[in-house]
């Protein structure tokens, strides 16, 4: 089986971050989303791997993930450019796959990965089967519609009165059928070639068609909220390691991991879970709470910061408080003359400089 991995979209709901790259690379626990995808494609014994590029900074992906073999898989580039939808990147990938293959959103995080699923479906005689996820608000996304012996008749993009509380996770198994049902599409209202019409149709004309429901959690990260969770959950789950340097022990409290070269000065408190990366400096008299993310060769010299992801390069200098917050890479936040101590709330930019 190979894999595909979705690395598209324009992510308007995660500006000012996307202005300079591409939403599937922004961290969550010190690692780009779309990394967490090609780690469970590689777990489950897939090594050839497409990542199909988008038109935001395609460049930072190739640059990140190269040819796939620090990562120990082989990667292939395939260019979609305009986003024309996820059953028109699919289609893009027909010479790549021999049979089976796997198609996985570079923005959506499974907790327990798909082995399982891959397993079964190179058993079978499907010619496509989804994963589900019973949702709050299954109107946001593709839902499935069961008849009255719960066997899976359709599926229906974003409904207003959605069939059932279980949405298309962004997980798709398909052999070469589905090409021959894409052909035959026309671009919805969005302009786009739809994977839910192109799954519909396989239903209709007769293929063999399957659902699976996950247990556990899934994330489709598509908005700052969405990945502060998805922060949340996988810093829940972390097992801490300590490779910098603590001066008292007493700063740490709970699960926490440190990578290398980096410094916690005494007086500096962190409260777990949290993860720092390498060769950061955190001063005395920091707070760092609950579910946070600090990236690598950031400086904290003053400050407390809870439930928040601060990326690679960030300086932070202030008397404020910084909570559920997004911070890009190589920003910095410093103390202004006149400033008054406060709660903080950003979703910052790569490269930008507040002064408070």
């Amino acid at each position: 089986m190979k894999g595909v991995i979705l690395h598209g979209g324009h992510g308007t709901r995660l500006r000012p971050l996307t202005h300079t790259g591409p939403k599937q690379l922004i961290p969550v626990a010190n690692k780009p989303i779309s990394q967490y995808v090609l780690e469970d494609l590689r777990d489950s014994g897939i090594r050839d791997i497409a990542i199909i590029l988008g038109d935001i900074y395609p460049e930072k992906v190739k640059e990140y993930y190269g040819d796939g073999s620090k990562f120990g898989v082989n990667i292939t580039y395939i260019y979609q450019g305009e986003p024309k939808g996820i059953a028109h990147a699919v289609s893009l990938c027909e010479s790549f796959v021999d049979d089976e293959f796997v198609v996985y959103l570079g923005d959506n995080i499974l907790k327990g990965g798909i082995s399982r699923y891959v397993k079964e479906f190179s058993k079978s005689d499907l010619d496509a089967m989804i994963l589900l996820c019973k949702v709050p608000r299954p109107e946001l996304f593709g839902v499935a519609k069961f008849d009255e012996n719960g066997r899976l008749v359709g599926l229906i993009e974003k409904p207003k009165k959605p069939p059932s509380p279980y949405a298309l996770t962004g997980i798709y198994f398909f052999r070469p059928a589905i090409f021959d049902v894409i052909r035959k599409l026309k671009p919805s209202w969005r302009g786009e070639l739809e994977i839910t019409e192109a799954i519909h149709n396989l239903l209709v004309e007769g293929y063999k068609v399957e659902h699976r429901t996950v247990s556990g959690w899934w994330k489709d990260t598509g908005t700052p909220e969405d990945i502060l969770e998805a922060n949340r959950l996988i810093l829940d789950e972390m097992k801490p390691h300590i490779n910098g340097v603590i001066e008292d022990s007493s700063s740490i409290q709970g699960r926490v991991s440190v990578g290398s070269g980096t410094i916690i000065k005494r007086g500096a408190l962190i409260r777990g879970p949290v993860i720092i990366g390498k060769n950061s400096r955190i001063e005395s008299d920091v707070y760092i709470g609950p579910f946070t993310s600090i990236g690598d060769n950031v400086v904290v010299k003053s400050g407390e910061i809870e439930n928040s992801i601060v990326m690679d390069g960030c300086v932070i200098n202030i008397n404020d408080r910084i909570i559920d917050s997004l911070i890009g890479p190589n920003a910095k936040i410093i103390l202004g003359e006149e400033s008054k101590p406060s709660g903080r709330r950003f979703i910052i930019g790569e490269s930008s400089r507040i002064i408070l």
